[in-house]
């Protein structure tokens, strides 16, 4: 595989080919294979436009015979004109539904291709994580997999296949056009001459006037499009929030609040879309317009070759046929413009959130402060950790202990008080959390099964969130029967192989028990706990630790928690609290940067 650069955020400032060659070759070298496919179908695509425009220059020269029949009045001949007609219009039939197909195959298999590399991308280890410590970008990347990577396959495809069909329209007319130019003949005080290229000079004149237009009236599409499709992700975030939080919400009354700040959002994006539709109604007055003065403007144009008489009426038909072709190619750029802007809008989001996700994981690695390293042995090492606290990067928890090892089978507690950093030293543990000093040495390989507060229960079978990530079907029927009994939850067997939204259906206490199941299940060398039986009372929570001990006593249960009741069961007790400080910095964009000083 080739050498990829990785652009940082001065891909923004770069013009919009450039990002647009960076995410193709980025597909490209990705997946070859389905580059291949995918160029082989474009080619096809152009195969069959070729075979088209072929079809439209005969249909021109059958508009001029047809005509001249009906001028003659030959009944004969123009019977024998609307037998070829049906022909070239049966060939053209089958080449527009051959196009039509292969042009929407191709936005199927891009949109899979495009989309499986974004989530790919943000779904390797720590970038999803990371990516919400990236400033506005880190915020509803759903939006940008699902919806504007669509679109941008999408614009893509229809783009480039209406682009590559007008060219090949616009190349082939002009040269029939060039020709009937001839016929256009102008008098002056008694002499007659003609213009070379006659037609085409008005029409690419009539089209640049056009374009020009279309592109000043219309350019604050572009950053339109772009604030609305932000817009749209703040407002879909408020209403998913509303409805996970829903059962609090109703406790506490705060459906009027909620309806303020949802509706608040709602009103950003509505004056943001009115904006839209005051440009695009701006846009309509010069595509429309410049459509319907079209349909008179080729005419007006060969009007003197016609009344002079050195035109027949087939012969107008004709020049006005390929001065329309030729002008509806050039005027692609007109009709397409709300596209190509949104088409804009798309490529730039999706290029930054790629971008973001390549320089989050670079800079989090380069500002790391919390050194992260392979131990010795089976050990996992503790050497002056401190840890920074999330609201001020400035301050660090310490720990009591300068130096900390721990081996399998040791149960070890981190206890402090609500906001002393305990989830932040758990997530530093587990290499995600890189700000503060000191090294933390962890075993080769690190057998380890880090457990949130509140667990995280994927859709789908109850197996499968026992399992994760690995697939359920790796679970015997047998060992999770045992395992749920143990920690309380032996109604669930019978439920074991039912798809249902888990997170919902279980209470917190269920889930904090689940979890435990998955550790019995997994047997890791390493369980590493945060605050993970919160929801239990000190029984329910002591009968967990217990059955742990007992079926596990070679895993290592390291654990944080703001109660010291549970020291019994843990050979060390270590206090969070010692506080230090660093030299002042922010983050910026996953970036640990200095301050300035005033």
């Amino acid at each position: 595989m080739g050498h990829l650069p990785v652009p940082g955020h001065r891909c923004l400032a770069r013009p919009v080919v450039y990002k647009a060659r960076w995410l193709l070759r980025r597909l490209r070298l990705a997946e070859p294979r389905e580059a291949r496919i995918l160029f082989l179908m474009m080619a096809g695509v152009l195969a069959v436009i070729l075979a088209n425009t072929f079809g439209q220059v005969r249909l021109n020269q059958w508009q001029g015979a047809f005509y001249n029949a009906l001028e003659r009045r030959d009944f004969g001949d123009f019977l024998i004109q609307l037998g070829v007609f049906f022909a070239i219009v049966a060939g053209l039939l089958v080449l527009v539904v051959a196009q039509t197909w292969v042009t929407e195959t191709m936005k199927v298999r891009a949109r899979r291709w495009l989309t499986t590399h974004v989530i790919d991308s943000w779904l390797k280890p720590r970038r999803a994580y990371l990516l919400g410590f990236a400033g506005d970008i880190g915020r509803n990347p759903d939006q940008r997999i699902a919806e504007d990577a669509g679109r941008l396959t999408d614009l893509s495809i229809g783009l480039s296949v209406g682009l590559g069909q007008s060219s090949l329209l616009l190349v082939s007319f002009l040269g029939v056009l060039w020709t009937l130019s001839t016929s256009v003949v102008f008098a002056w005080h008694g002499s007659t001459f003609t213009i070379p290229g006659y037609m085409v000079w008005s029409a690419l004149v009539f089209s640049a006037v056009g374009s020009l237009l279309t592109y000043l009236v219309g350019r604050p599409l572009i950053a339109g499009n772009a604030e609305r499709f932000a817009r749209e992700g703040e407002l879909r975030t408020a209403l998913v929030r509303v409805s996970e939080n829903s059962e609090v919400i109703s406790l506490e009354r705060g459906e009027p609040g909620e309806r303020q700040v949802t509706i608040g959002f709602l009103g950003t994006l509505i004056a943001v879309m009115q904006r839209l539709a005051n440009a695009r109604a701006r846009l309509t007055w010069v595509t429309s317009g410049y459509g319907w003065i079209g349909l008179v403007v080729p005419i007006v144009v060969a009007a003197p070759g016609f009344f002079a008489g050195n035109m027949t009426l087939g012969g107008l038909i004709m020049v006005v046929g390929g001065f329309n072709q030729v002008q509806n190619a050039l005027r692609w750029f007109i009709d397409n413009y709300p596209s190509i802007a949104e088409w804009q809008a798309c490529l730039q989001r999706v290029t930054l959130l790629l971008d973001s996700l390549e320089s989050v994981e670079l800079h989090h690695d380069q500002a790391g402060r919390i050194a992260l390293a392979a131990s010795d042995g089976d050990t996992l090492v503790l050497d002056g950790l401190a840890v920074c606290l999330p609201g001020d990067l400035s301050t660090c928890i310490l720990l009591a202990d300068r130096h900390l090892e721990i081996v399998p089978g040791d149960r070890v507690l981190f206890v402090g008080a609500q906001g002393s950093g305990k989830t932040t030293l758990f997530m530093a543990l587990a290499g995600l959390w890189p700000w503060g000093r000191g090294t933390i040495r962890q075993p080769q390989p690190f057998d380890a099964l880090f457990l949130p507060e509140r667990p995280y229960l994927p859709e789908g079978t109850l197996r499968r969130a026992l399992a994760y990530p690995e697939a359920g079907d790796k679970l015997a029927v047998s060992d999770v029967a045992a395992a749920l009994h143990d920690v309380g939850l032996a109604h669930l067997v019978a439920e074991l192989d039912v798809a249902n939204h888990w997170d919902k259906d279980l209470s917190l206490d269920d889930q904090q028990r689940l979890s435990i199941a998955r550790i019995l299940l997994r047997r890791p060398r390493w369980a590493m706990l945060d605050d993970c039986l919160s929801a239990l009372d000190d029984k329910s929570g002591r009968d967990l630790l217990a059955i742990l001990r007992n079926r596990l006593p070679s895993t290592a249960i390291v654990s944080t928690s703001h109660r010291g009741d549970m020291d019994h069961f843990y050979a060390r007790v270590i206090e969070l609290g010692g506080v230090a400080s660093l030299p002042p910095f922010t983050l910026e964009g996953g970036v640990a940067k200095p301050q300035a000083h005033a």
